[in-house]
């Protein structure tokens, strides 16, 4: 049954960007939800709720978290909060921070469904939308529902597969064979890249989450671009490698967030800061999606090329024995020098 469940929350995460209402079944009870960001008009008027449903994230900017109901980690439930989308707006974007500072004074209150409202969390950012939602007790007859367990059955890496190889000469080299993984109900392929002639050693491998800007159009605010073509080069002077390109853009955030973040950077706030205000986890990727790919590659043991152990640590834990980190160092430029300074400070990385 977990097909059946995963299509149900697919077509859930559709609703969800497309502006639709749709239902999220928790343990303890059902919430109705419409997302902030790609809410119509005439949607919120036949939703009428006007509480909003946001991360823990948030409502720590927003400085919720001296109520009791908001003390804990986890959504937060604002009463009565949004009578207009310009209103939900302002409080779900904190590119809005600025404009409108005087936000409030809020009431929190019970989710209505803590499970629940965690997973609609997660499946905002699956969507690459704000996590912010219209938020009313499940009434009536709704299109689209799905469980929390239809999520977990959605995400679950387990259901990863194997969609296609073939052979990809590439700079570092010709005999590089490309293998792209998929699960069935989501469009977004990763990729493995294997260089070399495979043998008993472990191979080198590095995790490389999708950066459009930094892979593509050469962005001097990160140093995605250097680390993955430094990483390709060192794998072609080992014995053999694998290269993991994950579709985790913006450190699982989505693109148009990671440009959201961008935007908030230069009004001063860090990498770290910024995702927070959007409402986001500081580290929101799957570790155990690259796991599932070495694992169909048939790969139980690497040397880890990163400057994060925390990736180390993921992986172990996932079943993946690393027998050696591999430091990446690399020159910074102007415009990344307080970006990998967060980093090391505030994220743990280190050579």
């Amino acid at each position: 049954m977990t097909g059946v469940g995963a299509r149900r929350a697919a077509r859930a995460i559709d609703a969800l960007r497309r502006g639709w209402p749709f239902r999220i079944v928790g343990s303890a009870g059902a919430l109705d939800l419409l997302a902030v960001e790609s809410a119509a008009d005439a949607a919120l008027a036949d939703f009428a709720s006007r509480d909003l449903l946001i991360s823990g994230e948030r409502a720590v900017t927003l400085k919720l978290t001296n109520q009791r109901v908001a003390a804990a980690p986890g959504p937060v439930r604002l009463a009565d909060a949004a009578g207009t989308m310009t209103a939900a707006l302002a409080i779900a974007d904190p590119s809005l921070d600025l404009a409108h500072p005087l936000k409030g004074p809020f009431r929190t209150m019970a989710t209505g469904d803590d499970v629940a409202a965690m997973s609609a969390m997660t499946m905002a950012r699956h969507a690459g939308l704000l996590p912010a939602f219209f938020v009313r007790a499940a009434a009536g007859e709704i299109e689209t529902e799905c469980s929390t367990e239809d999520v977990a059955a959605l995400l679950d890496p387990a259901r990863l597969v194997i969609a296609a190889r073939a052979r990809l000469p590439v700079a570092v080299s010709e005999t590089a064979e490309i293998v792209a993984f998929r699960t069935p109900e989501e469009a977004s392929d990763h990729v493995a890249l294997v260089i070399g002639k495979r043998d008993a050693s472990p191979p080198v491998v590095r995790l490389h989450s999708e950066c459009l800007t930094g892979d593509v159009l050469g962005s001097l605010k990160c140093d995605c671009g250097p680390q993955l073509h430094a990483a390709l080069a060192a794998m072609a002077d080992a014995p053999w490698g694998v290269l993991l390109y994950l579709r985790q853009e913006g450190r699982g955030i989505g693109l148009v967030n990671k440009l959201r973040a961008y935007a908030l950077q230069d009004q001063g706030y860090d990498t770290v800061d910024a995702n927070l205000r959007l409402g986001f986890p500081v580290e929101a990727r799957d570790f155990a999606i690259a796991a599932r790919m070495l694992a169909l590659l048939n790969v139980p043991r690497i040397r880890l090329m990163t400057n994060n152990p925390e990736k180390v640590a993921r992986l172990e834990r996932e079943g993946v024995e690393v027998v050696e980190r591999l430091p990446l160092a690399l020159p910074t430029n102007k415009y990344n020098e307080q970006y990998l300074a967060t980093k090391r400070d505030r994220t743990g990385h280190q050579l």
